[in-house]
């Protein structure tokens, strides 16, 4: 059974950092591609980086680029998010998330897998 469980959120004030963690287990063979998603309340989830198994490259929504970093540790099956000079408008339920179709990695719909969320807030 795949499950994906993230850490690192919390509370911070404007120009700070957080490090999100998820950590994946099971059969995760089968994902095409991850990605981290967030959703703030009364707004759809939308894509906020993401990447492709089998391809060296990390994808950005242009608003987060510069100041979020994607990175992977094969070994313990954890992708991160470096999350650098947050802003109040960051402050969102952020989601890890795994898909097992090809297809771009931006659309949440197109996800199979998600883990249980981790709040980031981020004050002015």
């Amino acid at each position: 059974q795949v499950q994906l469980v993230e850490s690192g959120g919390g509370s911070v004030q404007a120009g700070g950092s957080l490090r999100l963690a998820c950590v994946t287990s099971g059969y995760t063979d089968s994902f095409k591609a991850m990605g981290w998603f967030r959703q703030a309340p009364g707004k759809e989830r939308e894509g906020v980086a993401g990447f492709y198994i089998y391809q060296n490259e990390y994808f950005y929504r242009d608003s987060v680029r510069g100041r979020f970093t994607l990175s992977q540790d094969n070994a313990k099956k954890t992708v991160y998010l470096q999350m650098n000079s947050l802003k109040p408008e960051d402050t969102a339920m952020y989601y890890c998330a795994a898909k097992t179709t090809v297809g771009s990695w931006y659309w949440a719909q197109t996800y199979d897998y998600w883990g249980q969320g981790t709040q980031v807030t981020v004050s002015s």
